[in-house]
């Protein structure tokens, strides 16, 4: 038996479980850092990494922000579904790839981050072309209403991410962060800064 159900209810509805995920992602993050307070001594901070915390915290809250444009998807499928809570979960992925659940084998952040840093620029370049393919399910006319700057900058940031999955000079993961961290900055207060 198939039912149409009014697209409002069925984006609230799927709202909720994105929502779900994303807290968890936030609440990772939050713990986290929470814990540099709370044991400042037990493992060193390494600045890279905290860049890559808050360009996750950033794209985490970024993503419940634009996600508000699949109000505008009429019909909704089972595999949009998946397709939407695969997406909002690899965001928890990367979280959680940024602070494990034990840092009993490392000697502090900058070991353990040199270390998983395949992992994490692995689902760095996953989460950008998954957004090009998020982002055209919105609809074509939304899709080019970023110019040409916006696939371009998914495609950048997949290739420096796969780029620098093999390149162990920490100078260059500090200059890559901070370098994504300002662009993010600056393409949410662009593109982002007010829903229509």
């Amino acid at each position: 038996m198939s039912q149409t159900i009014a697209n409002p209810d069925v984006y609230l509805h799927v709202r909720v479980i994105i929502g779900i995920i994303l807290g968890l992602s936030v609440s990772r993050l939050l713990n986290g850092v929470s814990r540099f307070a709370q044991h400042p001594l037990r493992n060193p901070v390494f600045v890279t990494h905290l860049l890559w915390v808050a360009f996750a915290f950033l794209c985490v809250v970024h993503f419940w922000w634009f996600e508000f444009y699949l109000a505008s998807v009429r019909v909704w499928t089972f595999e949009l579904y998946i397709f939407i809570i695969v997406y909002a979960s690899l965001y928890f992925i990367l979280c959680a790839t940024l602070f494990p659940d034990s840092m009993a084998e490392y000697s502090g952040y900058e070991d353990y981050f040199m270390s998983r840093r395949k992992w994490f620029y692995g689902l760095i370049a996953v989460i950008f072309l998954v957004d090009l393919v998020d982002t055209a399910i919105k609809g074509s006319e939304h899709f080019h209403s970023f110019g040409f700057v916006y696939p371009a900058r998914n495609i950048i940031y997949s290739g420096v991410a796969i780029y620098a999955m093999f390149v162990s000079d920490k100078r260059f993961h500090l200059t890559i962060a901070i370098l994504a961290l300002a662009f993010q900055v600056f393409w949410i207060l662009r593109a982002f800064s007010t829903l229509q």
